[in-house]
């Protein structure tokens, strides 16, 4: 199952191997893992590169190292946090364009607007509510915080009472802010409108109106998507 490592990358190559053999299903959440001596002697490599190749797998969630006579390594599944952490990584290193992001929201967030007039309940709609406020507050004071926009648009995610969704929603809030914080840029007036149709938003989730809350979702999302294509000094919404 495993072969000797001959290259500098020692533990680089042991974590792939390793890597490779869980996504193949030769190993399996539950399965213990040779012991460090057996595993050594296998890849041919000493103690510290190996030790350096757990200590990355454990980290990546891969595995998990119990100590005491029945201890050993044993791989697992990786947890939503670990998952979660990865997206981050990948959502926050990447290089996407404000209207790639944005495009990529109406497709989302559009295809939830219908769970969260589902199931939205009184916490939700009250949480939403008090980032209105907020927002109003901030538009009031003449500078209106994009991060405002990503923090309601993950609380209504947090609505549809699917952690996948909001964990999803989440991995994307930075990349969201960043594309709106562009928007901004071009035009400065960006969120005016945008906090009105918040409240609109909320108040047809309230109601359990699905047609409208999708209606004013879609105008919401459109409006910043043509806003990043145009580049023009018009009024946006976020």
């Amino acid at each position: 199952m495993f072969t000797r490592v001959n290259t500098s990358r020692v533990s680089g190559v042991i974590v792939e191997q390793i890597r490779g053999l869980i996504r193949g299903g030769r190993l399996k959440p539950g399965d213990r893992l040779p012991s460090e001596r057996e595993l050594g002697e296998r890849f041919g490599v000493s103690r510290v590169g190996l030790r350096e190749a757990m200590r990355v797998l454990e980290g990546n969630g891969l595995i998990t190292i119990r100590v005491g006579s029945r201890g050993g390594a044993f791989v697992t599944a990786p947890t939503s946090s670990h998952i979660g952490e990865g997206i981050v990584d990948l959502l926050t290193l990447s290089v996407l364009r404000a209207d790639e992001v944005t495009e990529a929201r109406r497709i989302f967030e559009m295809g939830y607007v219908p769970l969260v007039c589902e199931r939205a309940d009184e916490d939700d709609i009250s949480d939403l509510l008090e980032i209105c406020e907020r927002a109003d507050a901030a538009v009031a004071d003449g500078h209106y915080p994009v991060a405002l926009s990503g923090e309601f648009h993950v609380r209504v995610a947090k609505a549809t009472h699917n952690d996948a969704i909001e964990m999803l929603a989440r991995s994307f809030q930075g990349q969201v802010v960043r594309s709106l914080q562009q928007a901004q840029d071009y035009d400065p007036a960006v969120g005016v409108i945008g906090t009105k149709e918040h409240r609109r938003f909320v108040s047809a989730v309230s109601s359990r109106d699905v047609e409208t809350a999708e209606a004013i979702m879609r105008r919401h999302l459109e409006r910043t998507a043509r806003r990043l294509r145009a580049r023009e000094p018009r009024s946006s919404g976020c």
